[in-house]
């Protein structure tokens, strides 16, 4: 039991002594580092004052030089302000000089204001003077002597337009005339086309009169079928071994016509067989529209056309305008709008598109209302062509106004290929019409003695009085009445006026 105390009591004491070693050590290493500590204090303290040092002169300098470039500038300001100060008072004194002279000039102009308003008073007494002893002189009032003046004047007038129109005329006519001339005659000599004019046909000859029996049917059965699928009237009359087609649809009387003919080379006539023969009647007509349409943009090397375009135009076949044929034609009008596009240096390519397509409304022009030069125009708008040949199609009767080279080709084209001898016929009552209407607009005119329409109508020749009419005159009268000719009638080709004014002198020896 005492050993067991010793041995606590020793414990204790080792264990005291131990912690008295350790908190020794710990003192001793504590001061040695807050002595440490001390020191690196001691060193950033020195380093900060050393750079505060440094901070201190680097900011005196920057201060220092700061004011002097301060100052430097605030003497260029004041240099500034005192060369502006200057021209300021330069300015001044200029402005002072000038309102000075101003002042001088307006004074010398009040004065001169007075001398003349003083002249014009004395002018306007001795004017008034003066037309007081011209109307005791001459007899006449003053509204007398302006109606004579204005007389005169007309007259002057008159003679100087008539001398300007000629001028112009003479001019024009020498600059145009060959190149045109040259220009056209080439194109036709290149076209050359051969066909004059084309007629649909729309009379069917038959083998005998007794077949018109069978084609009616009985109690007409079959006539009914036939044009109630045709849409077409059939007449048959008195006229030996023929019967007639009539409708205002060119191509459904194509197909009535083939349909008919068909008929009447099988022998069997009858609803079903009218029936089937219009079918294959119709599928016949379309494919050669079709056959027509492609044909013609081969032939003018036109390749990128819609497809509904190239229909519509093979539609023309079977459409004919005064006689002529309108495919060929709107080829014809093709090849020369080319040609003279090509002499005039220009691309002839959109000629020959525009050239083929200028009369394409007149494939539908039975369905739709309206100028077939608009509705064409609007066909090609629809499906895709160009404004340029839009406008020339619209322009190439003057529903608009031509604006560019292609529309006046298109135009003159047109003229030629419709004048040509042979290519049109018209009505004998239409040709007396127009004669008739030529005469009456030179009779309108005051002066006019007689006037006579001839070689069909491509020439007015005028008779005038020569009382009435001086030679100034006889140009004037010839220049408005071609305008009213354009203006009012739709003719082929052109129309010569010629005014001619016959002065005679009659002496009697008794």
């Amino acid at each position: 039991m005492t050993g067991i105390i010793i041995a606590v009591v020793f414990a204790v004491v080792g264990v005291a002594i131990g912690f008295a070693i350790s908190r020794y050590l710990v003192n001793t290493s504590a001061k040695e580092k807050a002595a440490e500590a001390d020191g690196i204090l001691e060193k950033a303290r020195q380093d900060a004052d050393a750079l505060k040092r440094d901070a201190e002169v680097k900011a005196k300098d920057e201060e220092l030089k700061m004011r002097a470039e301060i100052e430097r500038e605030r003497k260029e300001r004041q240099q500034e302000v005192r060369e502006a100060e200057n021209r300021v008072n330069q300015r001044e004194a200029s402005l002072d000089r000038r309102t000075n002279s101003l002042d001088q000039r307006e004074h010398q102009i009040s004065s001169l204001q007075g001398q003349v308003e003083r002249q014009k008073r004395d002018v306007e007494a001795a004017q008034e003077e003066v037309n007081q002893r011209l109307e005791t002189v001459a007899g006449m009032t003053p509204e007398e002597a302006k109606n004579e003046l204005l007389s005169n004047l007309k007259d002057e007038v008159t003679h100087e337009s008539a001398a300007i129109i000629r001028d112009a005329e003479s001019r024009t006519k020498a600059e145009a005339d060959k190149k045109a001339r040259s220009i056209l005659s080439l194109a036709i000599q290149r076209v050359a086309a051969e066909h004059t004019v084309e007629n649909t046909v729309s009379t069917i000859h038959i083998p005998s009169d007794d077949l018109k029996g069978r084609i009616i049917g009985r109690e007409g059965r079959n006539i009914r079928s036939f044009e109630q699928l045709t849409g077409t009237s059939l007449i048959i009359d008195d006229t030996p071994e023929c019967v007639t087609i009539s409708c205002f649809d060119p191509v459904r009387r194509e197909i009535g016509r083939v349909t008919m003919e068909n008929l009447i080379a099988d022998g069997r006539i009858h609803p079903a067989r009218i029936e089937e023969m219009f079918h294959k009647a119709e599928r016949q007509v379309n494919d050669r529209i079709r056959e027509a349409g492609e044909q013609a943009t081969f032939d003018t090397g036109i390749h990128d056309m819609h497809p509904e375009l190239v229909r519509t135009l093979g539609r023309l076949r079977y459409r004919t305008s005064y006689g002529q044929n309108v495919l060929n034609h709107s080829l014809e009008v093709a090849y020369l709008t080319g040609v003279m596009a090509s002499e005039l240096g220009l691309d002839p390519v959109p000629a020959k598109r525009a050239g083929l397509l200028h009369d394409i409304g007149k494939a539908v022009d039975h369905e739709i209302e309206g100028s077939h030069a608009v509705i064409g125009a609007d066909l090609a708008r629809r499906f895709g062509e160009r404004e340029n040949i839009v406008h020339a199609i619209e322009a190439h009767h003057n529903d608009v106004e031509p604006n560019s080279v292609l529309d006046v080709l298109v135009q003159a084209a047109d003229a030629v290929s419709a004048a040509r001898p042979g290519a049109r016929k018209e009505t004998l009552d239409a040709y007396i019409k127009r004669l008739e209407k030529l005469e009456e607009i030179a009779n309108s005119y005051e002066g006019v003695e007689r006037t006579y329409a001839i070689q069909a109508g491509r020439e007015v020749r005028v008779m005038v009085e020569p009382e009435k009419v001086d030679e100034a005159g006889t140009v004037v009268l010839a220049h408005d009445i071609a305008n009213r000719i354009e203006n009012e009638l739709q003719y082929p080709g052109q129309v010569k006026v010629v005014v001619i004014r016959e002065s005679r002198a009659i002496g009697i020896a008794k």
